[in-house]
């Protein structure tokens, strides 16, 4: 009987041994979970030249960071903002600075930028006449309609001596602000996209690079000129990444714009778009 006890003793003990807590595994054995995290998603807005194409070229990197990146392509410039604002998308990169501003007031957003990327020419285009120094009385000239982008078409025109802006105006000029008109120019106001669509109809147009660019125009080859390297739009219109306010310090931002602004990507828009976009980091 004793020995029954003491063996039964000795089984309780051991079954106790097997319930009780079990040693930590050290980092790297074989129990440990290597399942992957899930990629953040980074949902971006872009014009679809160059924007989206800048954004392709970042890519590598900044998926090596362990995010995903998914662009969304705009054909305008209002619904990236408008699809920002609501939420729909995480950040977007199609602006400039002064046009941002403009938007903001306009709209009612709070969009802020967040990095800049490049810079791009904007430039006069032949349509149904293509001799800017002997131009005709009453020559067509398309433009764009949106507040910022109608003011630097404006300016250069004035810098190609077309016309005379009111003194002491620049990023806001409007039609109205045109001083001298020696030629009788008729500046016709048009959405931006427009414009390369519709130089069947006008004598010449002033074209975004992105819109031109997408019409099969280039800058270097087929405008007639284009903005002066050292002029105020150049100093001024740099192409920004965008986010609603209170995100600038969103993590998967950030780490897009280090991927933005690398030598690959640098290497990619000097190579690709021939001087007519050209970084601005």
């Amino acid at each position: 009987m004793k020995k029954l006890l003491t063996l039964l003793l000795a089984l309780s003990l051991l079954l106790l041994a097997g319930c009780g807590p079990k040693t930590p595994e050290a980092p790297g054995n074989e129990g440990e979970d290597e399942t992957p995290k899930t990629p953040i998603t980074l949902t971006v807005g872009a014009s679809i030249t160059p924007h989206a194409e800048v954004l392709e070229a970042a890519r590598p990197a900044f998926e090596a960071k362990g995010y995903t990146l998914v662009i969304r392509e705009f054909t305008d410039y209002v619904q990236p903002n408008l699809t920002l604002d609501s939420g729909d998308i995480d950040a977007n990169y199609f602006q400039h600075y002064p046009y941002l501003d403009w938007f903001n007031e306009e709209y009612g957003t709070d969009i802020v930028a967040v990095g800049e990327v490049h810079y791009e020419a904007f430039g006069i285009y032949p349509g149904k006449s293509s001799d800017l120094e002997q131009i005709a009385q009453g020559a067509v000239f398309g433009i764009p309609n949106d507040g910022t982008n109608e003011a630097r078409a404006l300016l250069l025109m004035e810098q190609c001596g077309l016309i005379k802006l009111r003194e002491g105006i620049a990023l806001s000029a409007t039609v109205l602000d045109i001083d001298e008109n020696p030629h009788g120019l008729v500046i016709r106001e048009m959405e931006a996209a427009q414009i390369p669509l519709s130089l069947q109809d006008l004598d010449f147009g002033v074209i975004n690079f992105n819109f031109a660019y997408q019409a099969g125009l280039k800058a270097s080859t087929d405008a007639l000129v284009v903005e002066d390297a050292d002029s105020v739009a150049a100093e001024t219109y740099s192409n920004v990444v965008c986010v609603k306010a209170g995100n600038e310090q969103n993590e998967a931002v950030l780490a897009l714009i280090e991927a933005l602004q690398t030598e690959e990507v640098r290497d990619f828009i000097l190579t690709t778009y021939g001087g007519a976009v050209l970084p601005r980091f």
